[in-house]
């Protein structure tokens, strides 16, 4: 029948997200939602509709929104769950969530595209700064000569944008298509991921001393792009203001430039004094760095935007060609995946040149 509600079943409207959760036995004593996407707290509870509970918000500004629902029991205990109404779900760094789309969003073409081949490497890179070894793994288009003079992209949690946000296929794709110069990519996995993207001077140290040299050293490179998100991204600028040399270009994504009037909230991070006291000092223009292009993108209301948006406007007064793009997402490895093209495209076709 014409506007009959269907039980347990998540709605996305133009204007209206309904959620729906069937519960006809009375199982539950509530029901929450849990969210990215700034809606107020005060209305992220259910209510009791029959045999169901249901929820209706405004729509947030993204094309997609990612969420969980948050279940309380009779006896006072809570779960947080997937929407089992729900069946699309996406994978992230914290595990997979339940995902709605709104009208008018479409995922990447280069998804569905031909893709050719790739050859990987996996070398372990011991870093005396770190006491520690490095993994990293490098991506080629097959049949490449480690001494082809190729372009290198450097990727702070490589393995996870690869996993996450299918970062060699867009890079396969590019190549095949010939949208993309042949280029490799160098995928460095975290390790200990806060201390050591925290703006941590003993990282950067590896990474400018131990770990780029090893790759160059062993793959024929011509330019090279540093590329990151959330803290990896602040890492990487960070290795470009210590090194200037090492790097000639920076897609940096969501990066988490923390700064106090925007982010006092993170101040439970234990690495907060370290980050800000950075971020502070490329904000006073120090130390000398050589200007690169740069490439941000940034979630249009995630809460790292008003940082990003100040570091934008630091680097392009400091002599960087600069573009900050803000997209209808939030922070996660799919709006970081639905960005690479054409951000990071334009950027690799500039300095590939």
């Amino acid at each position: 029948m014409p506007g009959e509600q269907t039980p347990g079943v998540a709605e996305a409207g133009e204007r209206v997200v309904t959620f729906r959760l069937a519960d006809p036995e009375g199982r539950l004593a509530g029901v929450r939602l849990v969210q990215d996407v700034r809606v107020p707290g005060d209305r992220l509870g259910f209510r009791r509709r029959g045999d169901q509970w249901e929820l209706a918000i405004d729509r947030p500004p993204v094309q997609r929104m990612e969420y969980l629902l948050e279940l309380r029991h009779p006896g006072g205990g809570t779960e947080t769950v997937l929407d089992p109404g729900n069946p699309r779900l996406v994978a992230g760094a914290f595990g997979p969530k339940s995902v709605l789309e709104f009208p008018g969003y479409a995922p990447p073409g280069w998804l569905a595209g031909p893709a050719g081949p790739g050859d990987v490497t996996e070398a372990g890179v011991p870093a005396r700064a770190l006491d520690a070894v490095v993994a990293v793994r490098v991506w080629s288009p097959a049949g490449t000569r480690p001494g082809e003079r190729l372009p290198l992209l450097v990727v702070h949690d490589g393995p996870e944008y690869d996993t996450l946000a299918s970062l060699t296929r867009y890079l396969s794709a590019g190549i095949t298509g010939h949208w993309l110069p042949r280029l490799r990519a160098a995928l460095l996995s975290p390790g200990p991921r806060d201390r050591w993207y925290s703006a941590s001077a003993r990282y950067t140290r590896a990474l400018g001393t131990a770990v780029l040299p090893a790759i160059t050293g062993q793959f024929a490179t011509s330019v090279r792009v540093g590329m990151g998100a959330s803290l990896g991204a602040l890492a990487m600028l960070h290795a470009h203001r210590r090194y200037p040399d090492a790097l000639d270009a920076l897609f940096l994504q969501s990066g988490s430039f923390f700064w106090p009037p925007f982010d006092s909230a993170e101040r439970s991070f234990p690495y907060y004094r370290r980050v800000t006291g950075f971020v502070a000092g490329v904000h006073e223009g120090g130390p000398p760095a050589r200007p690169v292009p740069a490439v941000l993108t940034c979630g249009v209301i995630e809460e790292n935007i008003e940082n990003n948006r100040m570091m934008a406007k630091t680097l392009r007064a400091g002599g960087y060609p600069v573009t900050l793009h803000e997209v209808p997402d939030m922070h996660n490895y799919t709006a970081w995946r639905d960005a690479f093209d054409p951000a990071l495209t334009r950027l690799l076709g500039l300095v590939s040149r």
